[in-house]
């Protein structure tokens, strides 16, 4: 039964691999040639699916203004880890076991004592991320655990691949089916309440699907770029616009956008893939904030250089 999954999982992977590889073959030869290589398709679809997925859930991360929670999940993952390396268990066990606790335990916090959300997001993260550190150092070093920090995308195989595919479906079914609770709990969490809808099931369940996507792309991209792009991407979208579902649409355009363009470009030139990625998503919001037409820097500078501007007296 596991080789047949296994089997059509690898299926499916080759049959998106050959798609994305029909719309790379109409690219420019300069432009197509670094994704002939069998490593190149592969970190291109998984940037594709990560840039997708967090794009998506950056804007309830944004909204909420959880940025500190993502990466509050993604170092408290670390003791799971290293306890899964020692058991002998597939690392997404034990880093999903870790974050999940780690999550709970934060809401926990903050709903039933005095400490507000950054405090028990602070406290939580630094003393599991601790404990990982210090369980790490009792066992033998491993090069494969510290892909687990800085990630390794040109290196995805089908498991991990798979495994992030999977995430992102997930996703994607979990917030199109509760769209609606999700929209009123982002907004007014009162008015949700009120009109019956559960608000602890919709928080823990919210942080639970974020808590699923870090551990699905920490293998693959490692911690820095998770973070990163649960933030930035939801981030440059709110610039642009109020609407739930237009700001969903464009964080997920950003988050490919810098994927795409941050692997083409760490290849041309030869720096970490992760990085290269961060860094365009990063300009992407420079640019954003710049040009934006309503919230963009130069536009606030004409509205206030206007209203400052003399009206000038017309003749009787």
């Amino acid at each position: 039964m596991m080789e047949s999954l296994e089997t059509l999982g690898i299926g499916l992977i080759d049959a998106l691999l050959w798609v994305l590889m029909l719309g790379v073959g109409l690219l420019p030869d300069a432009l197509a040639e670094p994704f002939s290589y069998s490593f190149m398709q592969r970190a291109l679809l998984t940037a594709i699916l990560v840039g997708a997925i967090c794009g998506l859930l950056s804007c309830f991360v944004v909204l909420k203004r959880w940025s500190l929670l993502g990466d509050a999940i993604s170092h408290a993952v670390l003791p799971g880890v290293a306890i899964a390396y020692l058991l002998g268990w597939p690392f997404f066990i034990g880093a999903f076991i870790a974050g999940a606790l780690t999550s709970v335990g934060i809401g926990a916090l903050e709903r039933h004592t005095r400490l507000k959300a950054d405090a028990a997001m602070g406290l939580m993260f630094t003393a599991a991320f601790a404990l990982g550190v210090v369980i790490i150092g009792k066992i033998a070093t491993n090069t494969h655990l510290m892909h687990i920090l800085f990630g390794n995308v040109l290196g995805v195989q089908y498991p991990a691949l798979l495994l992030t595919l999977c995430s992102g479906l997930l996703a994607l079914l979990a917030v199109w089916a509760f769209y609606r609770p999700l929209l009123l709990y982002t907004f007014d969490p009162m008015q949700a309440q009120a009109l019956g809808f559960n608000t602890g099931l919709i928080h823990y369940g919210l942080i639970l699907l974020l808590t699923l996507t870090i551990v699905a792309s920490l293998e693959t991209v490692g911690i820095i770029l998770v973070v990163a792009m649960l933030i930035t991407p939801g981030a440059t979208a709110h610039l642009l616009t109020e609407r739930l579902t237009t700001m969903m649409i464009l964080s997920v355009t950003v988050g490919v956008t810098a994927s795409v363009v941050g692997l083409y470009l760490s290849f041309r030139l030869d720096v970490a893939s992760g990085g290269a990625i961060v860094l365009v998503a990063a300009a992407l919001f420079l640019v954003t904030l710049l040009l934006a037409p309503r919230h963009g820097l130069l536009a606030r500078w004409w509205r206030a250089r206007r209203l400052r501007r003399p009206v000038t007296a017309t003749p009787e």
